[in-house]
């Protein structure tokens, strides 16, 4: 009896609480073994995880979509339906679905990129159906934040090869995405920011600005080690994919919340 309580009270401390730095560095750990596996999958069925960018936008804006929903009540709160379950959730589905895809492609020879970016449409259909009646000002707010800064990184990627790189451009423009959102919802909208570092660099500076440069730094940094020390282009692929997928999703999370 008492092991169980111990056991309640740790899972509800640490794991159902908000983060804190036991369960960010858990989900950071089961990120990394994710990945691991996912690139051996990738390997493999011969998947080039960079055909993969667009294919499972639709995935992405479920999880977003399906997260914010949840914050509004439409549906049920649960670990499942938040993050960083929705994130492993999705994750599922696209992957049976990518493997659906490559089934129909064998027997068709029908690209299973456009059967991943038309199922994971359909299944979308469902969460844009209760997205009624948006505030379009944080939307706009947002693009605006997110285009200037966006061009600024494009006219650099004329005369810095990291940024030449189309995927290495959308990995940190998604993740721009997410710091517009994110400065806006601090800033403008009364919202607090729930993760450690950035939540204790806010504190610090007092203002939610500082997301910005902390964004840019950290993801170029990634994009640089990932160019210049891995050689294996799956490999490469797999971890510019998830950088670009959790950007995107955590910002049009941001923008659904804000918006709905």
């Amino acid at each position: 009896m008492i092991f169980e309580v111990f056991c309640s009270d740790f899972f509800q401390n640490y794991f159902f609480s908000g983060y804190n730095i036991v369960n960010t560095l858990v989900y950071g750990c089961v990120v990394f073994i994710s990945i691991y596996f996912i690139i051996k999958i990738l390997r493999y069925f011969e998947i080039n995880p960079f055909n993969l960018f667009i294919p499972l936008i639709p995935f992405i804006f479920i999880g977003s979509s399906t997260r914010a929903l949840v914050e509004y009540g439409i549906y049920q709160s649960s670990w499942f339906l938040a993050t960083p379950g929705i994130s492993f959730i999705i994750g599922i589905l696209a992957s049976t679905t990518i493997l659906l895809g490559l089934f129909i492609q064998k027997r068709t020879n029908f690209d299973f990129r456009y059967t991943v970016f038309s199922i994971g449409s359909i299944l979308a259909i469902k969460n844009i159906g209760y997205i009624n009646h948006l505030n379009l000002y944080p939307i706009i707010g947002a693009l605006f934040v997110w285009g200037i800064i966006s061009f600024i990184l494009v006219f650099i990627g004329r005369y810095w090869d990291l940024l030449k790189n189309k995927f290495n451009l959308a990995s940190v423009s998604a993740h721009i995405l997410d710091a517009s959102t994110t400065f806006l919802a601090v800033e403008f909208y009364g919202y607090n920011e729930l993760h450690i570092l950035p939540n204790s660099i806010f504190n610090l500076t007092n203002t939610a600005i500082t997301i910005f440069p902390l964004k840019i730094i950290v993801i170029l940094i990634c994009l640089y080690l990932v160019d210049n020390y891995i050689e294996d282009e799956i490999t490469a692929g797999t971890f510019k994919l998830a950088i670009f997928g959790l950007g995107l999703l955590i910002g049009l999370r941001n923008l659904l919340i804000m918006s709905i």
